[in-house]
């Protein structure tokens, strides 16, 4: 039998003819074997090791890159199937739909595994021969693993970390031009796909059609999120890698395995800072520029409006017309409002809008995301000057001291509000009077009309009827 099993590999099947010269000779066994008996058996070899034998390692794919592999005191999430020499499947980690999650080269396992595993690259895939002394030796494992047998796994490394890794920052685009950088209490919006370190993906925001809107650095996201995104800038793109005792731990989370390394390809909307004011950017001044706009001036200008990363929102220039506004009026957001102060005709700029001066969290369904910071190219065509604040109409000269016996034509000693038009229409027309321009001059009229009629009956009286300054004199008399 010692020269029969020489040779033999694992499950070949031999037939062995032993002469008794070779077997138990002429004596035999008693009551097994006759004296002088020729021997036949029928031989499968199940097992082979040696003594000297050591772990075998057989890499059958590798990952094209490998930034790094599994050294000693890693944790490490792998699946397997442990097999005998012989092909008997003794355990799976497919079978329980969980992958194996261990350190490594610390004794939390077999010998053999732990030196098995070193050297692997995620995405790896291996076949670990392991001989029994390095295994489960003589007693076997008691359940499916017999005594002295060599173990053979088919392993594919899903996941490694060090409890001493930090979150890795890889910058796959930085724009040419990147005014700040963002930091701790900013509000930051980006786009982001999130996939575990094998390549399965578990989350995109681009599949929600919506950015991922936080604060950074005050514990809105996962830690090792909330340190990934510090010091980016607009329009970067950067991989983030965050190991789980700085994600979602050994619980995991949703479609994250607990233990999981997580990795995060983001590209930067755009941020900004609840401190954050209107910047203006002056891109031309004409050389003569005294008149300067202010509250209550109407403004014409052409606008292009886009997000930060270049996102067209708007422009004035596809309609061929200006906007029109009021300045300090509510026509525009308070950004635009303060943006186009102390502007001259010609001039051109940049207004930067954060969302607290645009249209905040809530931005406006389909046009203007939420919390989004607005870019404004603006060049104000025309300015018409406004009155003075608190004033809807003013006299140009001075006023007649009959000016309510001028309005009532008819001398009913009443004023109609179609007296009161036709004259103050008048005056505008010569040249006398103004009123505040951008607003309807008909509603002007009314209103000055009503503030006149301090009975509400439709018609002034001349115990009615005060100019504005008479007005704010006895206001100023009686307090």
């Amino acid at each position: 039998m010692d020269k029969a099993l020489i040779g033999m590999c694992v499950n070949e099947r031999r037939l062995v003819k032993i002469p008794p010269s070779l077997a138990y000779g002429s004596t035999g066994v008693a009551g097994v074997i006759p004296p002088d008996a020729v021997l036949h058996f029928d031989v499968l070899l199940m097992d082979i090791w040696n003594p000297d034998d050591k772990v075998e390692v057989d890499s059958y794919y590798k990952p094209e890159t490998c930034a790094r592999t599994v050294q000693v005191s890693d944790f490490i999430r792998y699946h397997y199937n442990g097999s005998l020499p012989d092909g008997t499947l003794f355990d799976s980690s497919h079978n329980r739909m969980r992958t194996y999650d261990t350190y490594v080269g610390i004794g939390w396992l077999i010998p053999g595994m732990d030196t098995g595993l070193l050297g692997m690259c995620v995405g790896e895939k291996r076949i670990i021969t392991v001989p029994p002394f390095l295994a489960y030796g003589e007693d076997g494992d008691g359940k499916d693993i017999p005594s002295q047998a060599t173990l053979v796994f088919d392993v594919v490394l899903l996941d490694l970390h060090n409890p001493k890794d930090g979150v890795t920052v890889e910058v796959q685009y930085m724009p040419e031009e990147c005014e700040r950088k963002s930091q701790a209490g900013d509000y930051v919006r980006y786009h982001y796909n999130g996939s575990l370190l094998d390549g399965t993906f578990f989350d995109s925001s681009y599949s929600r059609n919506h950015t991922y809107d936080t604060y950074i650095g005050k514990g809105y996201v996962i830690a090792g999120m909330d340190e990934g995104l510090l010091g980016v800038c607009i329009g970067e793109k950067r991989r983030i890698t965050i190991p789980p005792h700085l994600a979602y731990g050994e619980e995991g989370t949703g479609k994250i395995p607990g233990s999981a390394v997580l990795v995060f390809d983001i590209v930067i909307v755009d941020f900004h800072n609840p401190d954050d004011s209107v910047s203006i950017v002056l891109n031309y001044k004409p050389v003569n520029c005294t008149l300067l706009s202010k509250k209550g001036d109407y403004l014409k200008y052409h606008y292009n409006a886009t997000l930060m990363d270049g996102t067209m929102l708007d422009s004035t220039h596809q309609y061929g017309k200006t906007y029109n506004i009021v300045l300090g009026s509510g026509q525009v957001i308070m950004g635009m409002d303060i943006g186009l102060r102390d502007m001259c005709v010609g001039e051109k700029r940049t207004v930067v809008i954060p969302p607290h001066f645009g249209y905040g969290e809530a931005g406006v369904e389909g046009e203007v995301p939420g919390s989004a910071v607005l870019i404004f190219n603006i060049e104000l065509l025309e300015l018409i000057p406004g009155l003075p604040d608190g004033y809807m109409f003013i006299w140009n000269g001075e006023v007649v001291p009959n000016l309510f016996q001028e309005i009532d034509k008819d001398e009913n000693e009443e004023i109609s509000l179609e007296e009161f038009s036709k004259y103050i229409n008048a005056q505008v027309e010569m040249g006398k009077g103004k009123l505040a321009p951008g607003f309807d001059a008909a509603k002007i009229i009314e209103n000055m009309f009503k503030n006149q009629d301090r009975n509400e009956d439709g018609k002034v009286t001349k115990a009615e009827f005060k100019l504005k300054d008479q007005e704010d004199k006895e206001r100023h008399d009686e307090l």
